[in-house]
C-alpha cells in the first residue's frame, strides 16, 4: 500500500493534492464531492474585503433613501439592518458549514486591502473555526515611486501585524515577480509565515479591437505553467522550512508528480477542477499511484525533492548547460523557411 501522507502546515493530509480557491468551494455539494474525490485538503474562495466594504456602503445608501419620504409610515415599515446577512457573515456561516460536514482540513483565504481590514478579517476567520490561512496578497507594483524593498515591506508589514493577533498556521501565495525569492522566502519565515504558496495567477487584461476598450478575460491554466513552479520549488526545497505549495498549471498525475519531485509538500488543483469536475482529481491520484507503483516508491516522502536543485552535484553549473542546450537544440520544422 503506497504512503500518500503528506505535511501541509502542520497538518498531516493523507495526500498532497489540494483543490485551490475557486468558486468550487462555494457549494457545499461540490465540497463534498472533492472529498469523495480523494482531496487531502481543501482551500476555500477568496474573502475580497473590497467585495464587503462595497455591500456595506449599498446597505446604507438603501436604508438611508428608503427612509425618505415615509416619515409617517409605521416604525416596521423599513427592514432593520440586523435582518441582513453580510458577505462577512455568509462567508464564515459557510466556513463552519463546511467544517461541520468536511473531515479533511480546510483553509480560509484572504484578500484584503487595508491593514486594519487583513486583521480584523483573519482574526474572524480564525475564530469561525479555519484550520489554516492562506493569504491572497494580489497586489501589481506598477508604481514607479516604489522600489522592489518597499514591495517586499508591504507583505512583510501586513503579516508582522496579522500574526499579532491569529496563532493558525499562514501561508503566503506570492506572485513569480520578486527580484529575490529565496531571500524574500527566508524573510517571510522571520515574520512568521508557515508556507508559500507559489504561484499566484494575476489574470491579464486584454484590448478589445473592435470597441477599443480594455477587457477582463478568465484564462485557465495550462500545463505548461507548471514549469515555472518545478523551477522555483527545486531552488527552495531544502533552504527553507516552510510548507511549499506548488500552485497553477496541474492538469494530471504527470504535473503533480514533477512537482513532488522538486520538493512540493502539496499541489494544488483549479483550473483542471473547473473544467471536469471533481472525478478529474480521483484520475490524478490512480495516476499517481501507477506511477509510484512501477518505479518502486513506497511514499510521497520518499520520492519529494529528490530532484531539487540541492540535490544535484553542481546546480548552478547543470542549470548553465541545460540553458545552453536548449538554445542549440531548436530546429524549424521542414519547409517553414522556404
Amino acid at each position: 500500500m503506497i504512503d500518500l501522507s503528506t505535511n501541509y502546515l502542520g497538518l498531516t493530509l493523507k495526500n498532497p493534492l489540494v483543490p485551490s480557491a475557486s468558486p468550487l468551494s462555494r457549494d457545499l455539494d461540490t465540497a463534498l464531492r472533492l472529498e469523495d474525490a480523494g482531496a487531502g485538503a481543501l482551500v476555500m474562495y477568496s474573502l475580497f474585503e473590497e467585495e464587503l466594504r462595497r455591500e456595506d456602503a449599498m446597505l446604507d445608501r438603501f436604508l438611508l433613501h428608503a427612509g425618505q419620504g415615509h416619515s409617517e409610515a409605521e416604525a416596521g415599515f423599513l427592514p432593520g439592518q440586523s435582518e441582513f446577512q453580510s458577505g462577512l457573515e455568509r462567508y464564515l456561516a459557510h466556513l463552519r458549514q463546511l467544517k461541520e460536514r468536511l473531515e479533511i482540513p480546510v483553509v480560509a483565504s484572504l484578500n484584503g486591502v487595508t491593514p486594519s481590514g487583513w486583521v480584523e478579517l483573519g482574526r474572524e476567520l480564525e475564530r469561525a473555526g479555519a484550520d489554516a490561512l492562506e493569504l491572497n496578497i494580489y497586489y501589481i507594483a506598477a508604481d514607479a515611486r516604489h522600489d522592489g524593498a518597499s514591495v517586499e515591506a508591504r507583505y512583510i508589514e501586513l503579516l508582522t501585524e496579522l500574526r499579532r493577533v491569529v496563532s493558525l498556521p499562514i501561508i503566503m501565495k506570492l506572485s513569480p515577480f520578486f527580484s529575490s525569492l529565496p531571500h524574500f522566502v527566508n524573510q517571510l519565515e522571520t515574520a512568521g509565515a508557515n508556507g508559500v504558496a507559489l504561484f499566484n495567477r494575476f489574470y491579464q487584461p486584454d484590448i478589445d479591437l473592435d470597441m477599443l476598450c480594455i477587457v477582463d478575460q478568465l484564462q485557465l491554466s495550462t500545463p505548461e505553467e507548471a514549469l515555472l513552479r518545478i523551477r522555483w520549488l527545486s531552488i527552495l526545497h531544502g533552504r527553507t522550512p516552510l510548507t511549499l505549495a506548488a500552485t497553477g498549471g496541474v492538469h494530471s498525475h504527470e504535473e503533480a508528480m514533477k512537482l513532488l519531485l522538486v520538493g512540493a509538500d502539496v499541489v494544488h488543483l483549479a483550473s483542471c477542477l473547473l473544467q471536469h469536475g471533481p472525478s478529474r482529481l480521483t484520475q490524478i491520484l490512480r495516476g499517481m499511484e501507477h506511477w509510484m507503483t512501477e518505479r518502486e516508491y513506497d511514499s510521497v516522502a520518499q520520492l519529494k525533492g529528490s530532484m531539487s536543485q540541492k540535490n544535484l552535484s553542481s546546480p548552478t553549473a547543470m542549470a548553465r548547460a541545460s540553458y545552453l542546450r536548449v538554445l542549440d537544440s531548436f530546429t524549424s520544422r521542414p519547409g517553414v523557411w522556404s
